[in-house]
């Protein structure tokens, strides 16, 4: 607490003073710095006078000044090493100070149209209130899972219907517009991007872009390897990687990291946060049992299909019952583009 009343004290210090404060900062201690760096440049110029001299020092001397300019190359080195450290120490905190200030800023402003709060508003409001879903618990990244299951569907069917002129279902599981591969990319993104969310748009970009492009390279890969088959092929597509992910869609999941960890994660964290810590937890444990039910009937719907597709008849009451339940017209309603 004391150390808290520190830092409380020097910033009001500092508000106090405006912009005169800098010079007892950090800006003022590394400009000191170069003074002292461009000293021991001028000292080293005189070494180097000393050494190339064969007549100046006696050879004792001339063992001793080696010795020293030997440890003085080492310190030389670690220091680099320091200084390239406080660099991008130093470089992180610039860019992360800046992009908080504007993004506290704008969320505190009037619009027209409503703006998501902050990522800065809402860890400390998580903090102040001890939210069940603090921070990247469990509880926060199963619904940040459940709604983005349900978003994703949602989007792509909207793209399709403005794309094609017809709504087609995009659902991964049996039971409602459910799809586990972007709630499943929901998750890979906010703890891939978590860190950097108080981080410039740039950073956010990159780190969605390569991202999305695993998960999606790896998603495609397995459900060929598991299920023997293939939901979306871009292989016609310009920069593809066997057909499973291509640079159109790669630059799509970078402008998709931006907008997830600057808009859509808070926003989704500010409506967590109005739920009751003790109701919260309830309803997790809830859709967690409904969707371990739907994923479990889903994939045994699936397997059942690809084996009606290479003929295979039932065998026994409880496949017949799978049969008369998801039959094949029921199963290509559910997954159109789906490819055995």
């Amino acid at each position: 607490m004391s150390d808290r009343n520190a830092y409380n004290k020097e910033i009001k210090n500092r508000i106090q003073k405006g912009k005169d404060y800098k010079q007892f900062t950090l800006e003022g201690k590394s400009t000191e710095l170069i003074a002292e760096i461009n000293d021991e440049e001028r000292l080293m110029g005189v070494c180097y006078d000393l050494l190339a001299d064969d007549k100046e020092l006696s050879s004792e001397e001339r063992t001793n000044l080696n010795l020293v300019l030997e440890a003085e190359a080492e310190s030389l080195k670690k220091t680099s090493s320091n200084l390239w450290k406080s660099y991008r120490l130093v470089e992180t905190m610039a860019d992360e100070l800046e992009t908080r200030t504007k993004e506290v800023e704008k969320s505190l402003k009037k619009h027209i149209f409503p703006v998501p709060p902050s990522n800065t508003v809402i860890d400390y409001q998580e903090e102040r209130r001890n939210n069940f879903a603090q921070g990247l618990n469990f509880y926060k990244l199963f619904l940040i899972c459940f709604i983005g299951s349900f978003g994703g569907v949602v989007v792509e069917i909207i793209w399709c219907l403005i794309r094609n002129g017809y709504i087609e279902s995009r659902s991964g599981l049996v039971y409602g517009p459910f799809n586990l591969l972007y709630g499943f990319g929901a998750v890979v993104m906010t703890l891939a991007l978590y860190k950097y969310r108080n981080r410039s748009s740039s950073i956010s970009f990159a780190g969605g872009m390569i991202t999305g492009s695993i998960v999606e390279y790896l998603c495609s890969w397995g459900q060929e390897m598991v299920l023997g088959s293939r939901s979306w092929d871009y292989s016609d597509m310009p920069f593809n990687l066997n057909g499973r992910i291509c640079l159109l869609y790669s630059i799509f999941w970078g402008i998709l990291g931006v907008m997830w960890i600057k808009n859509v994660y808070p926003r989704m964290a500010k409506a967590i946060l109005h739920i009751p810590n003790k109701m919260g937890k309830i309803i997790t444990w809830v859709l967690v049992v409904f969707m371990l039910v739907n994923v479990t009937v889903s994939g045994v719907a699936v397997m059942r299909w690809a084996e009606r597709v290479k003929g295979i008849e039932a065998s026994g009451t409880f496949w017949g019952f799978i049969d008369e339940r998801f039959p094949n017209e029921r199963m290509e309603r559910i997954y159109p583009n789906m490819v055995f």
